[in-house]
């Protein structure tokens, strides 16, 4: 129920924001290097746990988004169903930590020159689903969380090319033990570090940049 009506909040703010006037709307994706936060074994009958950086790997996005537009700035949110991967080396075995969100930046842009520009702003996500390889993985302990996205784009007509950096601003973990493997367990922080690169393409709206 909680997850139905976070979806209901986010759709219903990307449609606010397409009915504003002047404002165009379209659809966007593309793909992602991403490594998410350390996985800390917890080792039995030791004071010191184990802790393992990921390793990136390649993700995509798909989505929806809106634009308000002004001479000099722009504000631009979207609504961007997004799937991650990182990898962790844990007991000379390699498990893939993919991570299902909804994500919802919302972006004030400033023009440059000509049709480059440059944005930033908060990134609103929801956790969907992860999944941690051979290992059981809990829920994260925060299904909502906030991040920062900022980049730059160029603008082509309708047609829209952007690359992003994406960080989460605080860890949040989900706890994790072996299926077959005795003595395996510890957590992983789902917070995403990833490099997007994005396709827009408008459908309504002024071709104005």
């Amino acid at each position: 129920m909680k997850k139905t009506l976070l979806m209901a909040a986010f759709a219903l703010m990307g449609t606010a924001a397409f009915a504003q006037s002047g404002t165009g709307w379209g659809i966007k994706g593309g793909l992602s290097y991403n490594k998410n936060g350390d996985l800390i074994q917890t080792v039995s009958n030791s004071a010191q746990n184990v802790v393992e950086g990921a390793e990136g790997k390649t993700g995509y996005h798909f989505g929806l988004w809106g634009k308000l537009d002004f001479p000099k700035m722009y504000i631009r949110p979207e609504l961007v169903y997004t799937k991650t991967k990182s990898s962790y080396n844990l007991n000379n075995a390699t498990n893939d930590y993919d991570l299902s969100k909804l994500d919802l930046p919302v972006l004030i842009g400033v023009k440059i020159i000509g049709p480059l520009h440059v944005f930033a702003g908060p990134a609103f996500q929801y956790v969907l689903d992860n999944d941690l390889g051979d290992l059981r993985v809990q829920d994260v302990e925060n299904d909502f969380s906030v991040g920062l996205n900022a980049g730059v784009g160029v603008n082509l007509g309708r047609i829209g090319l952007d690359v992003r950096y994406e960080r989460g601003f605080s860890e949040n973990e989900a706890r994790f033990i072996g299926n077959n493997i005795t003595n395996v367990e510890g957590r992983v922080d789902s917070r995403p570090s990833q490099i997007i690169f994005a396709l827009s393409l408008k459908l309504s709206g002024s071709n104005r940049r």
